[in-house]
């Protein structure tokens, strides 16, 4: 592994933690809303869909980060390639 990859991987990761915890947590909360029986209990399973993305969304977005990091590497390959 090369040096400083667990760096930059965790800094992407915390960048992006927020949005792929708000949108783990909308797609929950529409199929709350949306399931009439999870509708009808809306005052446990929102706070439930709440605990969900926030502990969902860690894995996700340390999954995601080195994927970004790679196409920006890609990227900046071809860049140097072209010059």
């Amino acid at each position: 592994m090369e040096e400083g990859t667990m760096t930059n991987r965790s800094a992407i990761s915390l960048l992006i933690y927020g949005m792929v915890q708000g949108v783990l947590f909308g797609v929950i909360l529409l199929a709350v809303l949306y399931v009439p029986i999870l509708k009808a209990n809306a005052a446990i399973f929102i706070p439930l869909a709440v605990l969900l993305s926030i502990i969902v969304a860690i894995p996700l977005s340390w999954k995601i980060a080195p994927m970004l990091r790679a196409r920006h590497q890609r990227r900046m390959a071809r860049k140097r390639h072209l010059a």
